[in-house]
């Protein structure tokens, strides 16, 4: 078997296990309390107060979403870096190495312009699955030359 068909498919998609199991379950929970409260609340507290009071679980819950919503994403074309807020699109030839030392949260990709930029997508709380994560996507790596990545509309 040659190098390339080691490689694995793209496109793939590395997403952190624990952290998405206990931040929807933990937002689910919010809301969830939050609606039994707004039910229950006595009889003076108006209708408005009662949607507000959802309307503060609903809002935890979006925050506890950006903590889910990290990514990262292997296509043929470019490798694309979801954390939290930002979402970065980078070409192949920008990534040079990934790496996670002993105790970080999450690895870092080394660029070809001195820089480095965090992957929320992995994160160290997975264990084995992400030193099995980190490994496939530096299986990946050395793709070679590319266009520039495309950016969405």
């Amino acid at each position: 078997m040659d190098e390339a068909s080691m490689r694995p498919e793209t496109p793939r998609t590395w997403r952190p296990r624990a952290v998405r199991w206990v931040a929807y379950a933990l937002g689910a929970l919010i809301v969830g309390t939050m609606v039994v409260l707004a039910v229950i609340l006595p009889v003076e507290w108006r209708a408005l107060d009662r949607v507000l009071v959802v309307g503060l679980g609903l809002a935890i819950a979006a925050g506890l979403h950006m903590l889910a919503r990290p990514r990262l994403i292997a296509t043929e074309r470019n490798v694309i870096v979801i954390n939290g807020i930002r979402t970065h699109y980078l070409a192949w030839p920008e990534v040079l190495d990934i790496r996670m030392p002993v105790g970080e949260p999450w690895p870092s990709l080394d660029l070809s312009d001195g820089t480095s930029l965090p992957v929320m997508g992995i994160q160290s709380t997975d264990g084995d699955l992400a030193r099995r994560n980190l490994e496939e996507f530096r299986a990946m790596l050395g793709r070679g030359e590319a266009s520039e990545p495309e950016r969405p509309a």
